[in-house]
């Protein structure tokens, strides 16, 4: 495959950046337009595919899936279809069984999906639905046999086995919780999935659920601090605006070899937390400060690179990993509103 490249959603001005990846850092290749409210999108990148969800605009009276093909010499993107979500847009979204499978987490909408994508990438209408309130996020098993979507409102993670069918059927039980108040977002999978992260938006906390690869079924084990304590970040409350009432505000969560980081909007930090053999997770390392309010951030699939948004920020910031260590490469500038990274 060509050298890399990372995708930046600029949700302040409904546009997407294409950067390089070069010896010299990122390169910035285009910016694609016309991706109304873009916040979010999952990337097919064997087939040059890019699914984006935008919002509501004046030739679309709904929100939906728009499927993208990647120039990947040019960075440019083009539109090829478009699925209508009427029930609104998605807050996240992520790809299984070879990109054969979109699956979706709606947050303003309450509910979940499932879809088809055949070969040319276009995305068929959601052959399953679920509802939990406030759902942030979902992720499938590397296998696509089972399903992890994560309501922040309610405290859980809802677990399903996906059919062939795809079909979403509850597992026993339906549900693992989490701690109360605590508000999961987003989720990442340990290397060997028998370990699943979820980084909680109101206590900044990293929860360790053991997953049962067979059965499905998580367990929570424990939760570790990932926000700075020097900060004196408050317990976030529900509807409250963090940034005015200097709230605990978690957001996004990805693995390098042997440590999780986690972002903190009101202080604008990545944590670092070692990983010990048996999954379990050390006190944060240290804090680097990043891009303003960093809702996205991304890693490089050998994981020896990082990069980061800001939401406040025109500029996304590119690390090189070292152990639990970042060093900043440079900062590029990108669009307004800059929410969520992908590598492709």
């Amino acid at each position: 495959m060509s050298p890399s490249l990372v995708l930046v959603a600029n949700a302040g001005e409904s546009s997407i950046s294409t950067f390089r990846v070069t010896d010299a850092g990122l390169e910035r290749l285009s910016v694609t337009t016309g991706t109304t409210g873009c916040s979010n999108f999952a990337v097919d990148p064997e087939r040059g595919l890019v699914y984006a969800s935008v919002k509501a605009d004046d030739e679309n009276a709904e929100a939906g899936i728009l499927t993208l093909s990647l120039d990947r010499e040019t960075g440019d993107l083009t539109p090829l279809t478009r699925v209508p979500l009427p029930g609104g847009a998605m807050n996240y979204l992520s790809l299984t069984r070879d990109g054969s499978v979109l699956l979706g987490a709606a947050y303003s909408g309450g509910y979940g999906i499932v879809c088809a994508v055949d070969a040319y990438g276009v995305v068929s209408p959601p052959a399953a639905e679920v509802r939990f309130p406030r759902l942030h996020s979902v992720l499938a098993s590397s296998d696509g046999r089972h399903a992890y979507f994560v309501s922040l409102e309610s405290d859980l993670l809802a677990q399903f086995s996906l059919g062939d069918d795809l079909a979403l059927t509850p597992l026993d039980p339906p549900v693992a919780a989490a701690p109360t108040g605590s508000g999961p977002r987003h989720l990442a999978f340990g290397d060997d999935e028998q370990t699943l992260y979820v980084l909680t938006e109101f206590t900044g906390e990293v929860l360790r659920y053991r997953r049962d690869p067979a059965a499905g079924t998580l367990e929570l084990l424990s939760a570790t601090p990932a926000h700075d304590p020097s900060e004196k970040l408050r317990h976030s409350v529900i509807d409250e605006d963090p940034r005015e009432n200097h709230y605990v505000w978690g957001a996004d969560i990805h693995l390098t070899d042997g440590v999780v980081w986690a972002s903190e909007r009101t202080a604008s930090t990545l944590a670092a937390l070692r990983i010990a053999p048996d999954g379990s997770l050390s006190e944060p390392t240290g804090f680097v400060v990043t891009e303003e309010q960093p809702r996205g951030f991304a890693v490089s699939d050998d994981r020896t690179l990082l990069v980061a948004a800001g939401e406040r920020s025109t500029t996304v910031s590119l690390y090189r990993v070292d152990g639990a260590d970042l060093h900043l490469q440079g900062r590029y500038e990108t669009g307004r509103g800059a929410n969520w990274v992908r590598f492709a």
